[in-house]
């Protein structure tokens, strides 16, 4: 889902800026044409800018890059927590990728922009302008999280001198394997891809974790956020899982308005999901069932079945444990590495 601001200084750009927005029809887009809507006068710049680089996934200037590069210059934070910042000309000629070009889609937006406008795409970078394996870009299109996005460049100048990357993986690998990537050890940079993140096989070491992890859970009445943390993080110490790994949290609808666990999601921006007694029952595998859990909500277990049923009958990875009130089970979805 794009979450995005474009914004323009002409009447020209406006125009530009409103084809760009029909283009990403698909997200949450809006327009701020500064030099054409009355409504704007007198509002900063930069405090829209600096809204925009922490509430947004994409920022799109219509305009000069110079104008572009000074906004957001002071916001700036890194790689890994930048939005896709981009600049098109007002006559929609260029579409350049500023920030974020890997990790945050600019590259790929700059080309379906470019593609929509019929305007060239200047990407810079350089292993997308030699046509290399760009890892961070991978990443990002096969639902990983890059753990320690300072491994990056060890990775990508690797390629760059024409040397050869290791890889390391606990999931089949579905594909041809570029040339240059070497499954095993004995190069000096590679990365991993698994749902601990703590390997360290080569001396620069890039973890990518594929979120695909469901936390089942189920809790007593008013179970706090603090409860529901400590359970979760054991179970993910002793399933040795990364919580970079969760992509949700799914219980029974009964507990929907359970405010420890509604926190818990919140405050590690994780989806609360929530199925009823019957479709629980069909989730396939064998549980530990209980005959207390049935009497009081209709179904003989909930975190196991709630787990695997979110991931598509996907591998029990921990079965249920049960702390200060709060029982939890992980599963994780059928994954496999595709090139």
């Amino acid at each position: 889902m794009i979450w995005g601001k474009v914004v323009s200084f002409t009447g020209r750009g406006a125009e530009t800026g409103r084809r760009i927005a029909a283009l990403l029809g698909e997200g949450k887009i809006e327009c701020y044409a500064r030099g054409v809507d009355p409504s704007l006068e007198g509002t900063k710049l930069a405090r829209m800018v600096q809204q925009a680089m922490v509430d947004c996934n994409l920022l799109v200037f219509v305009g000069a890059c110079g104008i572009a590069v000074r906004a957001i210059a002071p916001y700036l934070q890194g790689k890994a927590y930048d939005p896709a910042v981009l600049v098109v000309d007002e006559g929609a000629k260029f579409v350049i990728p500023l920030v974020s070009g890997h990790l945050g889609g600019a590259n790929a937006l700059a080309v379906r922009l470019a593609e929509g406008l019929g305007a060239q795409a200047v990407v810079t970078t350089a292993t997308d302008g030699r046509g290399l394996f760009a890892v961070d870009t991978w990443a990002r299109e096969h639902g990983c999280t890059v753990l320690n996005p300072g491994e990056i460049r060890f990775v990508s100048a690797a390629l760059l001198r024409g040397e050869s990357v290791g890889l390391q993986t606990d999931f089949p690998v579905q594909g041809a394997i570029p040339r240059y990537i070497k499954q095993g050890g004995g190069q000096d940079a590679g990365f991993t891809v698994d749902l601990s993140g703590a390997r360290q096989p080569f001396a620069h070491t890039l973890h990518l974790v594929p979120r695909i992890v469901c936390v089942g859970l189920g809790c007593r009445r008013g179970a706090s956020r603090q409860a529901v943390e400590q359970a979760v993080g054991a179970a993910l110490k002793q399933a040795g899982v990364h919580i970079a790994a969760l992509q949700a949290v799914a219980s029974i609808d009964v507990k929907r308005d359970e405010a420890g666990l509604l926190d818990f999601c919140k405050d590690h921006n994780l989806p609360a999901v929530f199925y009823s007694a019957d479709e629980l029952r069909l989730a396939p595998g064998r549980f530990t069932a209980s005959d207390f859990v049935q009497q009081a909500v209709g179904v003989d277990n909930v975190c196991e079945r709630a787990a695997v049923w979110h991931t598509g009958g996907g591998k029990l990875l921990m079965a249920k444990t049960a702390h200060d009130g709060v029982t939890v089970a992980l599963a994780a979805q059928n994954w496999g590495m595709e090139f």
